[in-house]
């Protein structure tokens, strides 16, 4: 059975951090037009908490919500391509993490970051999640509370490390 739009299914879920994570990108963006002092220090943890959600998001829809569209799309490309943007986001954010100075490289690195995030989520909402949602045989619902538990316990590892 498909879900509806209306319920809080997987994509849903998915989405919302796509909107925390373009946010984040926002505020990004207005630090790096800032003159004041203590700005370089706040890019730089504002990065560091942009990778890490990135990092928990990459890895909640590559442990649970791509598998299980492998098992119903007829056509993989879609997930084939996502999955090439996520590596190309995960080296990105590799080089993001090892700078511990912000300079035109940082800024440039996170920006092309956003860029290639801003792609990303636009064919999972355009493309990927509504496939989704049209596909017989799965739980979207039940995925949501699924991807929430792992993401929970993703950022709690995070947060000791």
């Amino acid at each position: 059975m498909a879900t509806s739009r209306t319920e809080a299914d997987a994509c849903t879920f998915l989405d919302t951090d796509h909107k925390a994570v373009k946010k984040m990108f926002k505020t990004y963006e207005e630090l790096t037009k800032s003159r004041a002092r203590d700005t370089a220090q706040k890019k730089l943890e504002l990065a560091r908490e942009l990778c890490q959600a990135l990092t928990v998001h990459a890895s909640i829809e590559e442990e649970i919500f791509y598998p299980a569209l492998q098992e119903v799309m007829k056509k993989r490309d879609l997930l084939a391509e996502a999955q090439v943007e996520h590596a190309g986001a995960k080296d990105l954010i590799a080089q993001i993490e090892a700078m511990d100075e912000v300079d035109e490289m940082f800024d440039a690195k996170v920006t092309v970051l956003g860029e290639y995030i801003d792609h990303h989520v636009k064919e999972e909402r355009n493309e990927i999640f509504p496939k989704a949602r049209a596909a017989r045989g799965l739980d979207l619902v039940g995925m949501r509370e699924e991807l929430q538990a792992r993401k929970e316990a993703l950022m709690g590892m995070e947060e000791q490390t």
